[in-house]
């Protein structure tokens, strides 16, 4: 992808032109806000679903006053329901000395577009091809420097099949992992059959298979400050196109992944179902199965780290202290492995 300067009003050149403008949500961030394509490999279904709505578009969120000369970038990829705001992750990378972007992707956060569904993707290839984008736009930013990506949620999911995918070239330097959605066994989600949902999948991807309010969000915003639009309290449906992509991604994990890079998984100690001020809403991951992912995990890749960390939520970086200090420190440690062996 042609080169992106550093500067405030940086304009992408070559076959997309752009401008960092000022963040309509965080003071002194700035946007950068590029086309999407769907890629000729995703399924007719998604390309049907695209061509449906708005012209998907992705936004890299840049921060104030990166590191002059960054030991490398880390490029952050939010999860279902959510969008890049979590500042202080952010702000521990800086300290750290490596510069940082977040991506919304596309239909998702600043992305989001009238007329667009809310997180829908109909194939994984979607989203993987917005990071793409995202990991292009560090690298032209600050060539030269080692890229690592960190993907939440969802977005560790689509982390993960993108770094195996480009395990040859394009790919990270390295990935983290933060309660990455390898599964739907005792999830948020509720399942149907395989065989019953790819063909339902194909004929109607829209047609909503659950929906019900995210007390997760809802817990989260009594101390967090986030945009309600795009972190719905009351949840997004979902619908059978994305089930399909999600669990045609999560039987590939199961199959083996062959991820070449260093990898840090990071997952809860403990899960528990959401309970309305019970004792261990604030203290583990009321939304996946942690077993699953510490399954899971070692089957991504040849140099899979695991960190647990007690008495944190589905967001590591969300969790109260001191499990959020806990695990901003582990991911800071693990970058500065990367350059400082």
């Amino acid at each position: 992808m042609p080169g992106v300067t550093a500067a405030g009003d940086a304009e992408v050149r070559g076959d997309v032109l752009g401008t960092w403008l000022p963040d309509r949500l965080l003071p002194g961030y700035a946007t950068l806000t590029l086309p999407g394509w769907t890629p000729a490999a995703a399924g007719r279904t998604a390309r049907a679903v695209a061509a449906g709505g708005s012209a998907p578009v992705l936004t890299v969120v840049r921060p104030p006053d990166p590191p002059a000369a960054p030991e490398g970038v880390v490029v952050h990829l939010h999860g279902y329901n959510d969008y890049f705001f979590q500042t202080h992750l952010a702000d521990a990378c800086h300290a750290a000395g490596w510069a940082f972007l977040g991506l919304d992707a596309r239909r998702a956060g600043r992305s989001l577009r009238p007329g667009d569904v809310p997180h829908y993707q109909g194939d994984l290839r979607e989203q993987a091809s917005d990071l793409t984008r995202a990991v292009a736009v560090a690298r032209s930013t600050w060539p030269g420097r080692p890229v690592v990506v960190h993907g939440h949620s969802m977005g560790g999911l689509v982390t993960a099949l993108w770094a195996h995918a480009h395990r040859a070239r394009g790919g990270p330097d390295a990935v983290v992992l933060n309660n990455p959605f390898l599964s739907v066994e005792r999830s948020w989600v509720t399942p149907l059959q395989d065989g019953a949902l790819r063909p339902l999948a194909r004929s109607a991807p829209l047609r909503v298979v659950g929906s019900s309010p995210s007390r997760y969000a809802a817990r989260l915003a009594r101390r967090w400050d986030f945009d309600l639009t795009l972190k719905r309290p009351e949840g997004v449906p979902v619908r059978a196109g994305w089930l399909a992509a999600a669990r045609a991604g999560q039987l590939r994990v199961a199959a083996g992944l062959a991820i070449r890079v260093p990898l840090l998984v990071a997952r809860s100690a403990r899960s528990s179902a959401f309970v309305d001020d019970g004792p261990d809403v604030d203290t583990t991951d009321t939304v996946l199965d942690v077993t699953t992912i510490a399954a899971l995990a070692p089957r991504l890749g040849s140099d899979v780290r695991e960190l647990v960390v007690e008495d944190s939520v589905h967001d590591l970086t969300l969790s109260l202290e001191p499990a959020r200090t806990t695990y901003l420190s582990a991911l800071t440690d693990f970058l500065t492995t990367l350059v400082r062996p």
